[in-house]
Protein backbone atom coordinates (compact mmCIF):
# COMPACT_ATOMS: atom_id res chain seq x y z
CA UNK A 1 0.00 0.00 0.00
CA UNK A 2 1.62 3.39 -1.07
CA UNK A 3 0.44 5.92 2.35
CA UNK A 4 3.00 8.32 1.63
CA UNK A 5 1.02 10.19 -1.60
CA UNK A 6 -3.02 9.31 0.19
CA UNK A 7 -2.26 10.20 3.64
CA UNK A 8 -3.04 13.70 5.00
CA UNK A 9 -2.56 14.57 8.75
CA UNK A 10 -5.65 16.53 9.80
CA UNK A 11 -6.18 18.49 12.72
CA UNK A 12 -8.80 17.85 15.64
CA UNK A 13 -12.69 18.27 14.24
CA UNK A 14 -15.92 17.17 16.44
CA UNK A 15 -16.61 14.87 13.62
CA UNK A 16 -13.56 12.46 14.38
CA UNK A 17 -13.80 12.30 18.19
CA UNK A 18 -15.92 8.69 17.68
CA UNK A 19 -12.75 7.36 15.36
CA UNK A 20 -10.27 9.09 18.41
CA UNK A 21 -11.87 7.19 20.91
CA UNK A 22 -12.36 4.02 18.40
CA UNK A 23 -9.16 3.35 17.99
CA UNK A 24 -7.37 3.59 21.23
CA UNK A 25 -9.71 1.91 22.48
CA UNK A 26 -9.16 -0.94 20.08
CA UNK A 27 -5.52 -0.77 20.80
CA UNK A 28 -5.55 -0.36 24.51
CA UNK A 29 -7.46 -3.72 24.42
CA UNK A 30 -5.39 -5.28 22.14
CA UNK A 31 -2.19 -4.57 24.10
CA UNK A 32 -3.49 -3.72 27.85
CA UNK A 33 -6.94 -2.89 29.23
CA UNK A 34 -8.66 0.55 29.33
CA UNK A 35 -8.09 2.52 32.94
CA UNK A 36 -11.05 4.82 33.99
CA UNK A 37 -8.29 7.91 33.40
CA UNK A 38 -8.20 6.52 29.16
CA UNK A 39 -11.89 6.37 29.11
CA UNK A 40 -12.27 10.04 30.57
CA UNK A 41 -10.27 11.40 28.16
CA UNK A 42 -10.77 9.17 25.54
CA UNK A 43 -14.93 10.22 25.88
CA UNK A 44 -13.90 13.77 26.31
CA UNK A 45 -11.01 14.59 24.14
CA UNK A 46 -12.08 18.32 23.94
CA UNK A 47 -12.55 18.65 27.69
CA UNK A 48 -9.33 16.66 28.54
CA UNK A 49 -7.09 17.82 25.47
CA UNK A 50 -8.72 20.54 23.07
CA UNK A 51 -10.37 23.06 25.39
CA UNK A 52 -6.84 22.48 27.66
CA UNK A 53 -4.76 23.87 24.87
CA UNK A 54 -4.00 20.80 24.01
CA UNK A 55 -4.21 19.36 20.52
CA UNK A 56 -5.12 15.87 18.70
CA UNK A 57 -4.28 14.57 14.50
CA UNK A 58 -5.37 12.17 12.75
CA UNK A 59 -3.83 10.27 10.39
CA UNK A 60 -6.35 10.17 7.15
CA UNK A 61 -6.25 7.94 3.93
CA UNK A 62 -8.94 7.68 1.04
CA UNK A 63 -11.17 9.54 3.26
CA UNK A 64 -10.94 7.19 6.08
CA UNK A 65 -9.61 7.86 9.53
CA UNK A 66 -6.95 5.21 9.68
CA UNK A 67 -4.42 6.82 13.22
CA UNK A 68 -4.38 9.22 15.58
CA UNK A 69 -2.47 10.95 18.25
CA UNK A 70 -2.62 14.42 20.66
CA UNK A 71 -0.72 16.29 22.67
CA UNK A 72 -1.77 16.60 25.89
CA UNK A 73 -1.02 19.80 28.08
CA UNK A 74 0.62 18.43 31.21
CA UNK A 75 -0.21 20.78 35.01
CA UNK A 76 0.93 24.59 34.08
CA UNK A 77 4.25 24.29 33.26
CA UNK A 78 4.27 23.95 29.39
CA UNK A 79 4.62 20.40 29.51
CA UNK A 80 3.07 18.41 26.93
CA UNK A 81 2.57 14.52 26.57
CA UNK A 82 2.65 12.91 23.32
CA UNK A 83 -0.13 10.20 23.94
CA UNK A 84 -3.01 8.40 22.62
CA UNK A 85 -1.34 7.34 19.60
CA UNK A 86 -3.30 4.94 17.69
CA UNK A 87 -3.55 3.08 14.12
CA UNK A 88 -5.94 1.12 12.53
CA UNK A 89 -4.89 -2.81 12.95
CA UNK A 90 -5.37 -3.00 9.41
CA UNK A 91 -3.20 0.21 8.75
CA UNK A 92 -0.20 -0.96 10.96
CA UNK A 93 3.03 -1.24 9.22
CA UNK A 94 2.91 1.27 6.79
CA UNK A 95 4.89 3.60 9.51
CA UNK A 96 1.44 5.83 10.01
CA UNK A 97 2.54 6.09 13.56
CA UNK A 98 5.72 7.52 12.79
CA UNK A 99 4.23 9.82 10.23
CA UNK A 100 1.40 10.72 12.80
CA UNK A 101 4.75 11.13 15.56
CA UNK A 102 6.84 13.35 13.17
CA UNK A 103 3.96 15.74 12.93
CA UNK A 104 3.69 15.73 16.67
CA UNK A 105 7.56 16.91 16.94
CA UNK A 106 7.28 18.97 13.68
CA UNK A 107 4.46 20.79 14.92
CA UNK A 108 5.65 21.03 18.91
CA UNK A 109 8.92 23.17 17.39
CA UNK A 110 6.81 25.42 15.61
CA UNK A 111 4.43 26.24 18.34
CA UNK A 112 8.42 26.72 20.80
CA UNK A 113 7.68 23.53 23.10
CA UNK A 114 10.99 23.20 24.95
CA UNK A 115 10.23 19.11 25.15
CA UNK A 116 7.57 16.41 24.50
CA UNK A 117 7.05 13.76 27.99
CA UNK A 118 5.50 10.24 27.21
CA UNK A 119 4.62 7.29 29.04
CA UNK A 120 4.94 3.97 27.54
CA UNK A 121 5.36 0.27 28.81
CA UNK A 122 8.56 -1.96 28.08
CA UNK A 123 6.76 -4.92 26.48
CA UNK A 124 5.97 -2.75 23.98
CA UNK A 125 9.28 -2.83 22.38
CA UNK A 126 8.90 -1.47 18.67
CA UNK A 127 7.26 1.23 20.31
CA UNK A 128 10.41 2.13 22.44
CA UNK A 129 13.04 1.42 19.59
CA UNK A 130 10.44 3.75 17.75
CA UNK A 131 10.79 6.39 20.00
CA UNK A 132 14.59 5.95 20.58
CA UNK A 133 14.81 6.66 17.23
CA UNK A 134 13.10 9.88 16.99
CA UNK A 135 15.56 10.72 19.72
CA UNK A 136 13.77 10.21 22.90
CA UNK A 137 15.63 9.75 26.08
CA UNK A 138 14.43 7.70 29.16
CA UNK A 139 13.87 9.68 32.33
CA UNK A 140 12.59 8.67 35.64
CA UNK A 141 9.38 7.76 35.83
CA UNK A 142 7.38 9.32 38.51
CA UNK A 143 5.54 7.76 41.21
CA UNK A 144 2.19 8.86 40.65
CA UNK A 145 2.42 8.37 36.43
CA UNK A 146 -1.14 8.51 34.65
CA UNK A 147 -1.43 4.99 33.77
CA UNK A 148 -1.40 2.28 35.74
CA UNK A 149 0.38 0.50 32.71
CA UNK A 150 3.45 2.68 32.39
CA UNK A 151 7.18 1.59 33.40
CA UNK A 152 8.84 4.06 31.36
CA UNK A 153 9.03 7.51 31.03
CA UNK A 154 10.43 9.43 27.75
CA UNK A 155 11.49 13.13 26.66
CA UNK A 156 12.21 14.57 23.52
CA UNK A 157 14.06 18.09 24.15
CA UNK A 158 14.35 20.80 21.29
Amino acid sequence: MNTTKALEIISFNKKFAKDFYELNVEWLKTFFYIEPYDEEVLSKPEQYIINKGGHIFFAKLNNQIVGTVALMPIGNAGLFELTKMAVSPKHQGYKIGQQLMQHCIDFAKSIGLPSLILYSNTTLENAIYIYKKYGFIEKPLEPNTPYKRSDIKMELTF
